[in-house]
């Protein structure tokens, strides 16, 4: 199986975020859970041997499985058919999930998933832009081969895109938007059955990046995209000045969904609190457990259908290629074990939410 080709896709899209948490009761052991748990293949070493080792070692843990992948450019851009492309990268990947009973969410990226006021660094490399009409058609080509051959159940179609609208130049939103719209017109034409989301940064919701002193919801990308049938949280607290998973609001995620007959079915696409100190946050593996535990009372307020993080495992950084000023090393420690498959405390509140009934 041919996963080592997209392991380096898989570390472009630990995103550059920042979002919630707090305090409150947890649930009882007994009660029952509305969100599947998942992780995605990410592995803490570049290896193909490693991903396998990642996969079996959260299959226990995990009801949904996830992919998140950025667009092949170099290659689809160079002529690659973009079934070919899936079928090589992806379609074991996806058969295997789906053959352990997973449901599938995969996730597509189209701007820099670790500096979201950038354009995909493949196509910077290549002089090329979203904004041009061939590379938004080699997109729509690629999203309905995903969607054709891998058949998720949940399809993102751009992550973070209330990010991208904060801090990205205005024509990068705008494409953006009209490729989006795009992909969505070809999932259309094909009958998809997946259910459309994209996702937001919910501290950028909340004001809190750029931090601009007040709530600000996702109304606009809400009527920016009106199709989607539900909609992504990215969530990395630790990051966005709270210094304990007990200072965030509790309706720090269903505010983000609005009321009334607006709300839409919402899941956790990537997140996490890190089990050490990285630059600008002081944690411990105690704090990565409590925000686990809070992070299940959020998803429980706010009634969520999933709850995944992109890492199971640390990422030992000496086996990627860290591009210079790159951030990457502030994600290094969300896994729920360290990069030798040794449990942190965190994985065992994680099982106390896996342990009660799913009732979707």
């Amino acid at each position: 199986m041919k996963y080592a080709r997209r392991v380096n896709a898989s570390l472009s899209l630990l995103t550059a975020a920042l979002v919630a948490c707090s305090s409150g009761a947890a649930p009882n052991s007994a009660s029952p859970r509305t969100y599947r748990l998942g992780f995605s293949d990410t592995p803490p070493r570049l290896t193909t041997e490693s991903v396998l080792q990642t996969i079996e070692a959260w299959r226990p843990h995990s009801d949904i499985a996830q992919i998140t992948q950025s667009v092949p450019w170099r290659a689809l851009l160079a002529d690659t058919s973009a079934a070919e492309m899936v079928r090589r990268d992806l379609k074991e990947l996806a058969a295997l999930y789906h053959g352990r009973g997973l449901p599938l969410i995969v996730q597509i990226d189209v701007t820099d998933g670790l500096a979201r006021d950038r354009e995909a660094p493949d196509l910077v490399a290549l002089g090329r832009s979203i904004a041009e009409a061939p590379v938004q058609q080699r997109y729509r080509e690629y999203l309905a081969a995903v969607d054709s051959i891998l058949h998720p159940e949940y399809l993102g179609l751009a992550m973070e895109v209330n990010l991208v609208r904060a801090i990205a130049p205005p024509a990068v939103y705008a494409a953006v938007r009209t490729m989006i719209a795009g992909g969505e017109a070809s999932l259309v034409a094909q009958n998809s059955t997946a259910t459309r989301f994209v996702s937001v940064q919910v501290e950028t919701a909340w004001g809190r990046l750029p931090d601009v002193g007040h709530y600000v919801g996702v109304d606009t990308e809400r009527a920016d995209f009106p199709f989607i049938k539900a909609l992504g949280l990215s969530s990395y607290p630790f990051l966005a000045s709270f210094a304990s998973p007990a200072d965030v609001p509790d309706d720090y995620y269903s505010r983000v969904n609005g009321s009334g007959t607006s709300r839409l079915p919402m899941l956790i696409v990537e997140g996490g609190w890190s089990s050490a100190s990285v630059p600008g946050a002081t944690s411990s593996p105690a704090l990565q457990a409590l925000w686990i535990k809070r992070e299940m009372d959020l998803a429980d307020k706010a009634g969520l259908a999933a709850v995944t993080q992109i890492s199971f495992t640390d990422l030992d950084l000496s086996s990627y290629p860290v591009p210079a000023g790159s951030i990457l090393s502030l994600f290094a420690y969300l896994g729920l074990v360290d990069v030798d498959f040794h449990p942190k405390p965190a994985l065992a509140e994680w099982d106390r939410a896996f342990v009660r009934p799913l009732h979707p």
